[in-house]
């Protein structure tokens, strides 16, 4: 098969890269999409025809989520040690699996704690299936020269809610909230499981290390030169996942506390699709040359400079979410690009699980933060703390240029 890159990329000439560079970008892509609009969106459209029929509590209804990504940060770092002994292929294809029998079993849950068992199903799906492992096979694969298949990825995800929120209203007004979930399911094996197995090449499995030992040099290892940029990359990741999470679950609330009604908080939300699409269309047209740690930076300043303007003018509330929106957009990007510019294609599955683990046990936490800072405090309050709390993150992005650029100019140093 060809080896043909991306438009303005060489392509390492490893055996496990020699399919075509699109068609594996396309492949992983598509089924990023319909993995996270079945997943991680579903119940945005699904919670309340679920509780209307069924009379379970919504708060548990939309609990179970957060239980499936605390299960999800739990499992990945066992993930990002299986991708990088044995690739992504079949790890991405038991995601497909594992949201399949998740979806079913959600499905046909007779009782709630059947349908919290489905979201533990469905947890162990997303850590093995979403944006971390979907990363870290390109990783794997391309080593540096990931970068702009992340990007061409991260841009797929970006459709996720704009495909299958609409997909999911139809299939639920025609079908029922059940057979919404069990046509994903038959999607998943009949569509996403060949995407993956078709798509996405095998590569040749690593022995086993000796020692199970923290000895340098293990895969997925953290130098003592590095220990300083990894805690501050990892905390910086972890307090952008709690804003952004809090953001989402609350926003119309948020919205609303600044004097919109809900008709314009909701057009005002629908804005930060487009915008995250179009930052990342930006980001793959002019950042490809720079750092990604740029990236990095310009995500967590338009995060904050967003959130300001909703705290302080309510005025310019439509060009905050969009500079917000813009901010989350980039961020998805960098979290694959800057972990493999920073510490390099070795060992990256494993530290991009060792990442993953805290930003998705916070984000399982973050609805019930906002939402206990919204009963305390109130809205303002809550939106100026997401505000600090974004200042802070680009304090922490900031500690890291010094480091990526030395890093930067060491691997100019060494290369042939």
């Amino acid at each position: 098969m060809s080896q043909a890159a991306l438009p303005g990329h060489a392509v390492p000439a490893d055996a496990a890269t020699r399919r075509n560079r699109l068609t594996v970008v396309s492949a992983i892509g598509v089924a990023q999409i319909l993995a996270w609009g079945s997943s991680y969106y579903l119940l945005a459209v699904l919670a309340g025809p679920i509780a209307a029929d069924t009379g379970w509590p919504l708060t548990w209804i939309m609990g179970a989520l957060s239980i499936g990504m605390l299960v999800s940060g739990l499992v990945s770092p066992r993930i990002g040690h299986l991708i990088d002994r044995r690739g992504g292929r079949p790890v991405l294809a038991a995601s497909a699996v594992l949201l399949s029998a998740g979806l079913l079993l959600l499905g046909l849950a007779p009782s709630l704690p059947v349908f919290v068992l489905a979201w533990i199903v469905l947890g162990l799906a997303m850590g093995a299936g979403l944006y971390d492992p979907a990363f870290s096979t390109l990783g794997r694969l391309y080593g540096e020269h990931a970068r702009p298949a992340i990007t061409h990825v991260a841009l797929f995800g970006g459709f996720a809610s704009t495909v299958c929120w609409p997909l999911s209203a139809f299939l639920v007004d025609h079908l029922g909230w059940r057979g919404a979930c069990l046509t994903y399911a038959a999607i998943h094996l009949a569509i996403v499981l060949p995407l993956y197995l078709f798509g996405v090449p095998r590569e040749a499995a690593k022995p086993a290390p000796a020692s199970v030992a923290k000895a340098a040099g293990a895969p997925g290892h953290v130098q003592a030169s590095q220990r300083h940029a990894f805690v501050i990359l990892a905390a910086g990741f972890k307090l952008a996942a709690v804003i952004m999470t809090v953001v989402s679950v609350h926003l119309l609330t948020l919205l609303q506390s600044q004097g919109l009604a809900l008709a314009a908080a909701v057009a005002l939300g629908t804005l930060i699709g487009p915008a995250q699409v179009g930052a990342r269309v930006l980001e793959m047209l002019f950042g490809r040359k720079a750092h990604p740690i740029w990236s990095l930076v310009a995500s967590a300043v338009l995060v904050a400079v967003g959130l300001g303007m909703l705290v302080g003018a309510p005025g310019v509330a439509a060009a905050g979410i969009v500079m917000y929106g813009m901010g989350s957009g980039i961020r998805s990007i960098a979290r694959g690009t800057v972990p493999l510019a920073l510490f390099g294609k070795e060992g990256y599955a494993v530290l991009m699980g060792k990442i993953a683990m805290p930003t998705l046990i916070a984000q399982a936490a973050s609805p019930f933060l906002g939402a206990w800072l919204l009963d305390s405090f109130g809205a303002s309050t809550t939106l100026a703390v997401l505000c600090a709390t974004a200042v802070l993150n680009i304090l922490m992005v900031l500690a890291l240029v010094p480091y990526a650029l030395r890093r930067q100019r060491r691997d100019a140093r060494q290369a042939p």
